[in-house]
């Protein structure tokens, strides 16, 4: 429940909603809350059965609320963030009846096929009608007084209706089958719910804290930050933390995505979700457990699926007009026909219970949501979080994809890649000596060269008298010896290069290697060129993102024109653009967009906010550890894995064929029964299989979306 910053009273509830289960129930719920005075507005979410409520709570308290909404024949409750998925206490009791409905329903049907037609199966059908039918009467009756018509009074007034002509064991069947397909709609939808439900479990409810020197199990919501817990080998990680003790490989898939499990130790991050390895570590909380980055992923992926799709408000237009022009053709059919005398009443009339029937669009309206939310939940499984209905929807019209370079198709950390001594010097004698050059040194090309030299297990040689020389290198004595390390300026303007350098420098220049060289008593002894490699993916992303119709793959940075050529030589990309400032690279996407079509954007999401804000669909790289990245990016990648990007294409264009198949089933069959109902050549119980078969089969449908990796 959140409060308006501006009026006390101005409120808005959220409220779990059991029974809310298509548009139908959504119409009623607004026509009956919307009399409330002191009710400024309603959102529903029918897949995740949520009503959000902005409300006067002086006037209208939650109590009243819920009160409206059980008039209604559904459930409210006040939604409290809590783990538990709540289940309708009448799951059992309607199960019952359905039950007894399809026994007698079978007994009457042996009756009928033994040629024992008698009253014995009238009453049959009679309590088949009653059992199926209380609950969909029930709801017929609410809804008619709220002037609405749903589903269920359309279903009420075409069994009353076959009743009145005699035919009982029609009535009886069409009343089981309706009840029976909205039970297992229900289950069906129940799996999508679940879904998003599995993310709340990614973290457990307690953690083992340190009280003094002993160890007590506390609710995750009492843990302070600061507070110390540990966990051990095969446990779940509570809440986002640093490790104070203990090493472990640590499994990230389920925030991040990542296969394979990221060694911890002290001073490492871990996150909430994660499941520990084979060491017991020591962890402090950073973040409470609402904050972290569990819980932010769970209340995005929330926010996401009750955002609306624009094939779902295309839908839910069509389906404003499509119910009330079926209606007013079955009233026409009634009535006409026998009054031109084409027909008997009876009959005609029995044609228009079956377009009623036909009228629902609910298997229409659920067709769209329901593979939405399908497809958000298998996305955050992967450790991708996309943010809404709109932005899957735009992933899958993306036909140009733009690239950061500097960590994202790279590391974003220098590494030393190649190594050129001279005058006769070893590689590992250079190592050693710029090691012991670079031993206290913070720049990012002395952490590359301390980190080659631990990768060879090269000890650093001792240095003496170390002295920084700030944008050219430093100076240091080793062994004795005078000894020069400094970029290719510092080394021409003291005259220490040689031709055999050149050659190397020459190389390195083309190969976009940041050059390192190093010179003892004024004579060169060698060259060491670093970079900021690129992904051993990249080039595999580039050539799977071809393959899934993106036609142009371009690089976008700032970095200089010979580094980023040779990146885009590495990965294959088809364009590269080099030095570019943050406002250059949303000329960039604009001139992209002009030639290519739609634009997706890949960066770290805080560097490359502008371009990704500029693009259709901004990817933010390694979100899980960026609050920035989260909030900001339209599709986040929990962890640094490019082949995400891929999936997430994947996925937008899968679920785009699966909703337009969804579509055209549901209107499909709805066109095929209404020219076989005004032909005469329909039944009730066929509209009724035709009507709910397609609803089920548009969220089976959309439920494979969860398979998709």
């Amino acid at each position: 429940m959140s409060t308006c910053t501006v009026c006390e009273s101005h409120t808005e509830s959220t409220f779990r909603v059991t029974g809310m289960d298509c548009h139908e129930e959504v119409s009623l719920l607004e026509r009956r809350l919307g009399r409330i005075d002191g009710v400024h507005g309603i959102a529903a979410d029918v897949v995740s059965q949520r009503l959000r409520v902005s409300h006067d709570a002086a006037r209208v308290p939650t109590s009243v609320i819920a009160h409206a909404v059980a008039e209604t024949g559904m459930r409210a409750w006040l939604d409290q963030g809590d783990r538990v998925h709540h289940a309708d206490p009448s799951e059992w009791r309607r199960l019952a009846l359905l039950v007894i409905s399809g026994a007698a329903i079978a007994m009457a049907g042996g009756l009928h096929a033994a040629g024992l037609w008698t009253g014995a199966e009238v009453v049959l059908c009679a309590l088949a009608v009653i059992t199926g039918g209380v609950y969909t009467v029930r709801r017929a009756i609410a809804s008619a007084r709220h002037l609405t018509l749903d589903m269920h009074v359309l279903m009420t007034v075409a069994v009353a209706g076959a009743m009145v002509i005699g035919e009982w064991f029609e009535a009886a069947t069409v009343v089981f089958l309706f009840a029976l397909a909205q039970h297992l709609e229900a289950r069906s939808l129940d799996r999508a719910r679940r879904a998003i439900h599995t993310l709340m479990d990614l973290a457990p409810s307690y953690v083992r804290v340190r009280r003094g020197n002993a160890e007590a199990s506390v609710p995750v919501d009492e843990v302070a930050v600061g507070d110390v817990f540990t966990v051990h080998p095969g446990e779940r990680v509570a809440l986002d933390a640093e490790v104070v003790a203990g090493e472990s490989d640590v499994n990230q898939a389920p925030v991040t995505g990542e296969s394979v499990p990221v060694f911890k130790g002290p001073g490492d991050e871990v996150f909430a979700g994660s499941v520990n390895g084979h060491g017991a570590i020591t962890l402090r909380a950073t973040r409470l457990g609402g904050d972290s980055t569990v819980a932010r992923i769970i209340h995005l992926v929330e926010r996401a699926q009750a955002q609306r799709a624009p094939y779902q408000g295309l839908v839910d237009r069509f389906a404003r007009f499509y119910t009330p022009a079926v209606i007013a053709l079955s009233a026409v059919v009634a009535i006409v026909p026998p009054l031109a005398g084409a027909g008997a009443w009876s009959d005609w009339v029995y044609r228009a219970l079956v377009l009623l029937v036909i009228s629902c669009p609910c298997a229409l309206v659920i067709s769209t949501p329901v593979s939405i939310v399908s497809a958000l939940a298998a996305a955050a499984r992967q450790g991708v979080l996309i943010k809404g209905g709109a932005h899957l929807e735009r992933t899958g019209t993306l036909r140009c994809i733009a690239f950061d370079k500097t960590g994202t198709l790279t590391h974003g950390r220098l590494v030393v890649t190649d190594v050129a001594p001279l005058n006769g010097w070893s590689a590992d004698q250079l190592i050693a000596v710029a090691a012991g050059i670079e031993a206290r040194s913070e720049h990012p090309i002395g952490r590359a060269i301390l980190a080659h030299a631990r990768s060879l297990a090269i000890s650093p040689a001792p240095a003496d008298g170390f002295r920084a020389l700030p944008g050219r290198g430093a100076a240091a004595q080793v062994g004795g010896e005078a000894w020069l390390l400094g970029n290719h300026r510092t080394f021409e303007e003291q005259g220490l290069c040689t031709p055999g350098a050149h050659d190397v420098l020459d190389r390195l220049g083309r190969e976009g290697r940041t050059p390192v060289l190093l010179a003892r008593a004024g004579r060169l002894a060698g060259v060491i060129g670093v970079a900021d490699e690129a992904r051993h993916a990249s080039r595999a992303v580039v050539t799977d993102l071809h393959g899934h119709g993106v036609a142009h793959v371009a690089l976008l940075t700032g970095d200089a024109a010979t580094t980023a050529g040779a990146v885009a030589r590495e990965t294959g990309v088809d364009e590269v653009r080099a030095e570019l400032l943050p406002d250059h690279k949303v000329d960039a996407i604009a001139d992209l967009r002009r030639r290519h079509g739609p634009v997706g954007m890949v960066g770290d999401g805080v560097n490359d906010a502008p371009a990704l804000a500029a693009a259709d669909v901004g990817f933010a790289m390694g979100a899980a550890g960026s609050d920035a990245a989260l909030e900001t990016a339209d599709v986040a990648l929990m962890g640094d894995d490019l082949t995400k990007v891929a999936f997430a294409i994947r996925l937008s264009r899968a679920t785009l064929r699966n909703i337009r198949a969804n579509i055209a089933v549901a209107l499909g069959l709805k066109a095929v029964f209404l020219g076989l109902a005004v032909a005469g050549h329909a039944t009730l119980w066929m509209a009724v299989l035709a009507d709910m078969g397609a609803s089920l089969l548009v969220v089976g449908n959309g439920l494979r979306l969860l398979r998709t990796r």
